[in-house]
């Protein structure tokens, strides 16, 4: 039973009738563009085929009742009275409502049933598709028109002053705004959105370590807090505004490990437009080569990546089949994306996974993936 029947089944059994509305919200990976969106940079994820799903009916009131089916949970609470109760998965629906309000939409409630399959913690994004699921019922039971990059701000401004994470957009807006077939090239300082083609013959394979990490009181706001430091240095608003060379001019004025954080931003933003390029061309050893040299950045000058990730990432580079491999997310555990030929990603899949289990002794969780839309409302 896929997801999408199974949450209409569930509202079913729960409310006597056919939801109004159906939902879905997807995940995403991260091709090549790594902490830099919130130094205003340039990233180029994909939104993947696993997704957050509701199951929902408009209600007359102000109240949103959800029952999650991954929880076995029911969390209820007015749009009138936006207190924290506790941290859990229904935090991230009242964030939505909060941010919502606090640009101006009048909202009424919602019932709703909620089933996701994208990984929590993974670094797969779980919390951005269930924000712009939750999002998209709201537009949906307050007759809010759809806009993409509005929503993905709305879901950014639940994460940094509702959750509490300062992550940058980039979650939020390739869920909101993905294109079937396609990565979208987004510039996180204008907030544009460009579609980019996957080489012919390519397949994305996602290697989950099966390691969790916290961006919650994790080493996330430090590095944030390191690249404005070395922004500040230069006088400019975010680190999108330096260039290799000018960094390197200053290398010996600027704190070593300052330095090092900085030399991967304005790195890796020069090879996500290089990435860019080469999928217009075709090119898949070029962007290969550009996820490797992200990876290696990553886990040298960022020093976001693990050992999971490490082990992970050099088994999927050996093989034949690979064009690339790098860790994707904020790091720390979660997984990494490769880059391999379309005709032998099933047995790429394979070989990565007995050998990482070989390895640590921890069963991976590896599967293709194909980019799809981003959220979506399908009306019953």
């Amino acid at each position: 039973m896929s997801l999408r029947e199974r949450v209409i089944e569930e509202f079913q059994r729960r409310y006597g009738e056919a939801p109004a509305a159906v939902v879905r919200a997807p995940g995403r990976v991260n091709m090549i563009g790594e902490h830099t969106d919130y130094n205003d940079g340039y990233v180029m994820p994909m939104a993947i085929n696993r997704a957050v799903w509701i199951a929902m009916r408009p209600r007359p009131d102000s109240y949103v009742v959800a029952y999650s089916v991954d929880f076995d949970e029911v969390a209820e609470f007015s749009v009138l009275e936006m207190v924290h109760r506790h941290n859990s998965w229904a935090e991230y629906i009242k964030g939505v409502a909060w941010s919502l309000q606090e640009n101006g939409f009048q909202l009424k409630g919602w019932d709703g049933v909620i089933a996701g399959d994208v990984p929590v913690g993974a670094g797969l994004s779980s919390s951005a598709a269930l924000e712009m699921a939750a999002a998209r019922a709201f537009s949906s039971s307050s007759d809010i028109a759809w806009n993409a990059v509005e929503m993905a701000q709305v879901g950014q401004k639940t994460e940094n002053e509702w959750v509490g994470v300062n992550s940058g957009i980039m979650d939020q807006m390739i869920s909101a705004g993905g294109v079937i077939d396609h990565a979208l090239l987004i510039d996180c300082r204008w907030l544009t959105l460009t579609p980019v083609p996957f080489p012919p013959d390519t397949a994305v394979v996602i290697l989950d370590t099966m390691t969790r990490r916290e961006l919650v009181g994790s080493a996330y706001n430090e590095r944030r807090e390191q690249c404005e430091t070395a922004a500040k240095f230069f006088n400019v608003p975010a680190l999108r505004d330096v260039t290799p060379a000018q960094l390197e001019v200053v290398k010996d004025l600027l704190d070593d490990v300052v330095y090092r954080r900085a030399k991967h931003v304005v790195t890796e933003n020069v090879r996500t437009l290089e990435a860019a390029d080469a999928m217009r061309e075709g090119d898949a050893v070029t962007l290969g080569q550009l996820m490797n040299a992200s990876h290696t950045s990553l886990r040298d000058d960022f020093e976001v990546s693990a050992e999971s990730l490490n082990t992970i990432v050099e088994i999927a580079q050996g093989q034949d089949s690979c064009y690339g491999a790098r860790m994707t997310g904020g790091g720390f555990g979660g997984c990494a994306v490769a880059l391999v030929k379309l005709g032998d990603a099933e047995r790429f899949a394979h070989a990565v996974a007995a050998a990482y289990e070989q390895k640590t002794s921890l069963k991976p969780a590896v599967y293709v993936s194909t980019a799809t839309d981003g959220a979506a409302i399908s009306y019953i």
